[in-house]
Formats: C-alpha cells, sequence, structure tokens
C-alpha cells in the first residue's frame, strides 16, 4: 500500500518513493471513535482515539492501541454487521503518507511526520508512563498546527 509523493515541509519540497501509510477511520461502533493506523513491520498499527486526532497542539488525545490490522485493512469502508466485533459504520476519515522521524512502539514514543488530506505536519504518539495499551497522540507546534481547529466527521452522527 506504500506510494510515492510529494510534499513540502517547512517551506521545503521532498519527493518521498514508497512512503508507507497512514489512515483514519471514522467508527460509528457503541460510540464514536476514530480509528488511527499506521503501515508499519507489513501491518496496520492501530490506535482507537475517542476524540479523534486534533490539529491543536493544546489538545492532547488517549489512543488505545488495539490490535494490528492488515495494511489492505486501510481501504476499508461499509458497515461492520451487527453481532461481530466494532459492528457499526465506517468511513475513511483522512489517510496519506507518513515519515517516521524518530523513536519506535517498544521505547513507547513515535514521532512522525503526516501528508494527509486533512491531518499534516508532525505528531508525537506517546505512551503513558505505566500503561501497556494508552497513549496520547498530540500534535506538534508547526505550520500545520491550528489552535482553533473542530473535528468534524464525514458520516452524520446519531
Amino acid at each position: 500500500m506504500q506510494q510515492n509523493i510529494s510534499v513540502c515541509i517547512f517551506g521545503r519540497s521532498y519527493v518521498f518513493w514508497n512512503m508507507p501509510v497512514f489512515i483514519v477511520h471514522e467508527h460509528h461502533a457503541r460510540s464514536l471513535h476514530f480509528d488511527f493506523r499506521l503501515e508499519m513491520e507489513g501491518v496496520l498499527k492501530s490506535w482507537a482515539v475517542p476524540k479523534g486526532p486534533s490539529l491543536n497542539p493544546a489538545d492532547k488525545r488517549l489512543a488505545i492501541m488495539v490490535e494490528d490490522h492488515p495494511v489492505s485493512y486501510g481501504s476499508f469502508e461499509g458497515t461492520i454487521p451487527e453481532g461481530h466485533y466494532g459492528a457499526g459504520a465506517v468511513a475513511i476519515w483522512d489517510r496519506g503518507t507518513f515519515t517516521l522521524i524518530g523513536g519506535s512502539i517498544s521505547s513507547g514514543r513515535l514521532e512522525f511526520v503526516l501528508n494527509g488530506s486533512r491531518l499534516k505536519g508532525s505528531f508525537t504518539l506517546l505512551r503513558l508512563k505505566g500503561k501497556k495499551e494508552e497513549w496520547l497522540l498530540m500534535k506538534k507546534r508547526d505550520e500545520y498546527a491550528d489552535p482553533s481547529f473542530s473535528l468534524t466527521t464525514v458520516l452524520p452522527v446519531s
């Protein structure tokens, strides 16, 4: 699922080849949440983000690490039937490529640059001290930061 892409970061143009992808699924299950996914190690590493991602650096979004998904799941949109785990409507809220700047899942810190249609710029995922699955998703201050960011859904909220 990797892509080639040209991006502008901090006023400089770069061409990245075979870039890994990120996907944000809007997931209307028992409660609305957003599934943030990074293509790493041949799978989509995934976090459920109850309040969704933000472009506001003041927002620190709880992100619960969940099971890996196959890379092919990144293009899924539709309805997970009742009686199945995660039943409800799923839509792609954003997708694009990313560049890992530093860190690792095992170290509990990932720093990366996203290049999507909604999410752009530098972000950090930081595991909470003493927790295994609980992380914070945070936007770094850069040219794409937006203190007035307000998350909107692509599907109607019921």
